[in-house]
């Protein structure tokens, strides 16, 4: 084990990368610090002790949706369903307009696969966003989403990104990628897109120019080596694209979720699994600790194991409450920053494509 963390520093400090080998046995490691203490190198090489947030909001438009994904606790069949809903155009602007009052940067837009909604109501929905509030940045919609617009329109992927970016899209989420591993996703998602095709879409999203990050859903009843394979494939696409920003592993919520036998995550675990994709990843700049689902506690910790982002302010997310996740609803910009300077880091607020606003 010595020997092991011997060589992958010695590849940190060459920018070399390790192994998927080296990364399995780094998920296996029972040294939480050591590999912690390479993570901390790798970000300290690529970030400093900078850490960046942004003032967000997220608008979760709907929760109906065609799959019955069993690790999700927010989508409902239909309206008449106990909890089932669609946001109005209107009540979308008008949180909208709220975000961009507090000084928002930022909306992050998500939902269901709806069956009834059309293609022009989510054009609309862009367009009315940029008219209202030409400054906020639209982060909206994953590749799952733009699969389902284009089955829904007849069209390509990439004509379906036209659109919305000529209606006002101005980058990507990285949501609905949860585990590509094909046996696992049956048992997660077995109605979603296949990890291929998340995939392959994603790449398309990247040839139009627009910017995503990516995501890992991790315990359920996913394996290291299916974490590994993941991170493996995520690795190769930005190889090619360079369209990654972040890297977000999403720690799965059990509650009130259908996965038979699965084990949730525990703070070691969430750790370590920041700390490895920091030190696999390494095309990727930015490796983020979601908070509404990881919590504040872990969130601030993870900042000594190689994350160097700590997501926004967020503001009334949905998904990860309904699953059973007890962090608050929202941060705000003071309390974002006190938590990164309780870890002896640099808090830096940024927009959307990372570029610095402020530093405190």
């Amino acid at each position: 084990m010595i020997n092991l963390f011997k060589n992958i520093r010695a590849k940190i400090e060459a920018r070399t990368r390790i192994s998927d080998d080296e990364a399995l046995a780094l998920f296996e490691c029972d040294d939480l610090l050591a590999v912690g203490e390479l993570a901390a190198l790798a970000n300290w090489r690529a970030n400093g002790v900078k850490v960046y947030f942004n003032v967000n909001r997220h608008i979760n438009y709907s929760n109906i949706c065609v799959n019955r994904c069993t690790f999700c606790a927010f989508s409902r069949e239909h309206e008449d369903e106990d909890g089932g809903y669609t946001l109005a155009i209107n009540d979308i602007l008008k949180r909208a307009a709220d975000a961009s009052a507090a000084g928002a940067t930022e909306i992050h837009m998500v939902g269901g696969l709806h069956p009834d909604l059309p293609f022009d109501f989510y054009l609309e929905v862009m367009a009315a966003i940029k008219a209202d509030s030409p400054e906020l940045h639209i982060k909206a919609f994953t590749a799952v989403e733009i699969d389902y617009f284009a089955k829904l329109t007849g069209q390509s992927p990439v004509d379906v990104i036209a659109e919305l970016k000529a209606a006002g899209l101005d980058s990507m989420p990285g949501g609905g990628a949860e585990i590509f591993a094909p046996e696992v996703r049956k048992q997660i998602c077995p109605e979603k897109i296949t990890g291929e095709r998340w995939l392959e879409v994603t790449e398309q999203i990247h040839q139009t120019g627009l910017k995503t990050n990516a995501t890992m859903l991790f315990g359920h009843v996913e394996t290291y080596a299916d974490r590994v394979d993941h991170l493996a494939r995520l690795r190769q696409l930005q190889d090619r694209t360079g369209g990654f920003q972040a890297f977000i592993p999403l720690a799965f919520q059990p509650d009130n979720t259908r996965v038979p036998g699965a084990k949730g995550v525990g703070g070691v675990d969430a750790l370590k699994t920041l700390a490895v994709s920091r030190i696999y990843l390494d095309n990727f700049r930015h490796i983020k600790a979601y908070w509404v689902m990881l919590g504040l506690k872990v969130s601030q910790v993870s900042l000594a194991f190689g994350v160097n982002d700590i997501d926004g302010t967020v503001v009334e997310e949905q998904i990860g409450h309904d699953a059973g996740a007890d962090s608050p609803q929202q941060l705000s910009k003071d309390q974002l920053v006190a938590l990164i300077h309780k870890a002896g880091k640099l808090p830096v607020e940024r927009d959307t494509l990372y570029q610095e606003l402020r530093i405190y």
